[in-house]
């Protein structure tokens, strides 16, 4: 479950493969790592990014005793279309019964994500957890738009944007009010595309205003960071 990652401290995935839906996915680091690991690892060979269900995967939270930062499918999308809603239901199963942990849920696909909440809320008469995070990407300024009114309107208590990789400047000044946790970073890899720094420094200067956390993760292919943007901060709840 080690990964790399900065914003968390362990990844969990139970759920792999996904499929493009937007310019953010061009580069995806994701799909790159599966073909490294076709044929292995629960991996198919001929189409290692399809949806698969790791099933020896499920219970990993269950093993750590320690509250944990972890990150469900960061090899995938836990609401893309294709995976079953018994496996979505068997993974909230499971953060239930380790609540201990943080749950930090990344999508591009709220929409689903929006659904399934809101039956569970309903059906159950229930509130979703605290220790569950939901979010969504923004990569530029019309993902913000899709996405993150969807995300406002999913009934859970904390909600944060993924502005990663950058490939524009964003405005989510009308949004801002609504998240409790904003992450950017410039795209990295052979093939990224460049980040402007003053982009990363309009969202800083935006959460600044609004006392919302901010975390700028790195800047396109890692180059060096500007020291007005060298802050990794965490919502308090998460600490």
């Amino acid at each position: 479950m080690s990964t790399k990652i900065e914003w968390t401290d362990e990844s969990w995935n139970p759920i792999s493969g996904c499929s493009p839906c937007s310019p953010g996915c061009v580069n995806c680091y994701a799909e790159m790592m599966s073909r490294r690991l076709k044929g292995r690892f629960g991996y198919h060979y001929q189409n290692p990014f399809q949806i698969t269900l790791h099933k020896e995967k499920l219970k990993e939270p269950l093993r750590l005793k320690k509250p944990r930062k972890i990150f469900p499918c960061s090899m995938g999308d836990l609401f893309h279309p294709d995976v079953p809603e018994s496996w979505i239901d068997a993974l909230f199963q499971v953060t239930t019964l380790a609540r201990q942990h943080t749950y930090q849920i990344l999508t591009k696909r709220p929409e689903r994500m929006q659904k399934y909440l809101s039956i569970i809320v309903s059906k159950y008469q229930i509130e979703v957890p605290a220790n569950l995070w939901f979010g969504v990407t923004a990569e530029n300024q019309q993902m913000a738009d899709q996405r993150i009114p969807v995300l406002i309107d999913t009934p859970v208590a904390n909600r944060f944007i993924s502005i990663e990789p950058m490939l524009e400047a964003v405005d989510i000044s009308c949004y801002i009010k609504n998240i409790d946790w904003v992450i950017v970073g410039g795209e990295t890899g052979v093939k990224a595309r460049d980040m402007e720094p003053r982009w990363a420094i309009e969202i800083k200067d935006l959460c600044r205003g609004n006392h919302v956390p901010f975390f700028f993760k790195q800047m396109t292919k890692k180059a060096p960071t500007p020291e007005e943007l060298l802050i990794k901060e965490f919502p308090k709840a998460m600490l």
